[in-house]
């Protein structure tokens, strides 16, 4: 008569799959809550601690940790020698383990919970019987998940169930387990390893599916959502969305650095992104003056773009953008009116966005090279205005602070090389991921044209020669930051100073390959 152990937090499919396994004759085994809801059920069961002889202990802690659990999960039914143990010690073979695991992950997520209240929720035994069964996979079925269930007993009754399957809930069973002990491990980093700036000897991804989208970056490349395993949901995870089709692989990309750039701006602000760079941004004192100055930086490139907003929208911006096309809106929340007119337009994605936005999902930022992965910490600093050196300084009026800081925080949300001229609190002309600074610069400058004369410009790195600051200067740019460091710095403060313009120099790059 074939033998299954059942012990299982989440109790959803539990009693079916209980039922259907006496209906076919087994045997069961359980324990705890396990135990106790199939005999308030009226279903025949054993208790582990009957089967094996030795009491639950230490308020649970060790219940199935035990020879006659392991050696009936993992002794081969094909050698004699271990049918020879196993009728030596009195252990049967046990068939089929039914678990899921103490909820560690969920229980990370609740607000304010203690270390003690963790520790607690770390299965032993689960995991434990977990790679048992799943070693032994040749004779021993592993099932992790109610939704494994219903196939198993309709397998069993048509007596169809394989080896193959076996091996497939074998390597689910694998993949949960890992996933745990890294969610475990991740925790216990963070609670108990010091803060450095060093990044770990080892580093392990424990990443769950979130959702699939139809394709990657191109339509012949199969693509996917993940999330950290267990995390509380931030970013795009924690968006709703409200209406719209599913987001696109480069949606989500261009979400993120929309939503990612505008929550670094104080003051009500606009980001408009294309292709992962952001081609309108500004800040004002309402959303919709924010949205019409970002909407002016480059009306042509904005077509069709990703818009973010760091303040509620109402329904004046959602009039006003209702006359062209957008993918995305993300806002923190919206007005039932402005939703009411968003509606007439089925296709476009309504996201609402926590107020908050990581640098990089679990505070890294991570990259695949052909052979291996690059891991860095998230480019989140900003060089405080204060601590900027002037390096020229004209006499007459000085530029505005307010838009010298947003040409740096646009400055580093662009691919380098990158230029920013900002004007008013807005953007008004973006020159990115070019292979020479000075073409960055000759592409702001045309898109600014004349909304050049007067602007300050933001470099994500140094001007290596004099021309990029001279090119810009002949449009009347007037002021400029970048973070200083090159050769020739001499070079250009000395061009700075002969043309009459102001030179700040951050101290920090912004490199964004």
């Amino acid at each position: 008569m074939p033998r299954a152990l059942l012990s299982v937090y989440d109790k959803t499919g539990l009693l079916a799959l209980a039922e259907g396994l006496r209906g076919l004759g087994w045997d069961l085994l359980a324990t705890g809550g396990t135990l106790k809801a199939l005999r308030e059920a009226a279903v025949a069961v054993t208790e582990v601690a009957d089967y094996t002889g030795a009491p639950e202990c230490f308020e649970g802690r060790v219940k199935t940790l035990h020879p006659k659990i392991h050696g009936g999960l993992l002794f081969r039914r094909e050698a004699p020698a271990h049918r020879a143990d196993a009728e030596r010690l009195g252990i049967a073979p046990i068939d089929l383990v039914v678990v899921n695991l103490y909820p560690f992950e969920a229980t990370l997520a609740r607000p304010g919970v203690s270390n003690e209240d963790c520790i607690e929720q770390i299965d032993i035994g689960g995991p434990s019987m977990l790679r048992s069964a799943s070693k032994n996979f040749e004779a021993v079925t592993t099932l992790t998940d109610p939704a494994q269930y219903a196939e198993f007993l309709d397998r069993q009754r048509a007596g169809t169930w394989s080896l193959e399957d076996r091996r497939r809930c074998a390597l689910v069973a694998f993949r949960r387990t890992a996933a745990y002990d890294a969610a475990i491990a991740a925790w216990m980093a963070s609670q108990f390893e010091p803060e450095s700036e060093h990044l770990p000897d080892d580093l392990t991804l424990r990443l769950t599916q979130r959702q699939t989208v139809r394709y990657g970056e191109n339509p012949h490349q199969p693509a996917a959502f993940y999330v950290a395993s267990g995390a509380a949901p931030e970013g795009i995870a924690d968006c709703d969305q409200i209406q719209g089709k599913e987001l696109s692989f480069n949606n989500l990309l261009d979400a993120d650095a929309a939503a990612r750039l505008v929550w670094q701006l104080d003051a009500p602000g606009c980001v408009i992104v294309k292709h992962n760079n952001p081609c309108g941004a500004a800040v004002a004192t309402h959303p919709m003056e924010a949205f019409q100055k970002a909407l002016a930086g480059d009306p042509l490139s904005s077509f069709g773009g990703i818009v973010a907003f760091n303040r509620t929208l109402g329904v004046e911006v959602a009039n006003a953008m209702a006359q062209s096309f957008w993918e995305v809106i993300l806002a923190p929340d919206f007005s039932a009116d402005a939703l009411a007119v968003f509606a007439a337009k089925k296709q476009l994605r309504i996201m609402r966005m926590p107020k908050r936005w990581p640098a990089a999902a679990s505070g890294l930022d991570l990259r695949t090279i052909g052979g291996g992965f690059l891991v860095q910490r998230p480019d989140d600093q900003f060089a405080a205005f204060q601590d900027w050196e002037v390096k020229a300084a004209p006499t007459g009026t000085k530029p505005v602070k307010e838009d010298l800081i947003l040409a740096q925080q646009l400055a580093k949300a662009v691919k380098s090389n990158a230029i920013v001229l900002v004007k008013d609190g807005a953007a008004v002309g973006i020159g990115a991921g070019q292979m020479s600074r000075v073409d960055s610069v000759e592409i702001a400058c045309r898109k600014a044209g004349d909304r050049a004369k007067g602007a300050v410009l933001g470099s994500d790195a140094f001007f290596p020669f004099p021309d990029g600051l001279e090119l810009a200067a002949r449009h009347g740019v007037k002021a400029f930051v970048e973070p200083g460091g090159s050769l020739r710095d001499a070079d250009v403060i000395a061009a700075a100073q002969k043309l009459g313009v102001w030179l700040f120099f951050s101290g920090m790059r912004h490199f964004r390959h």
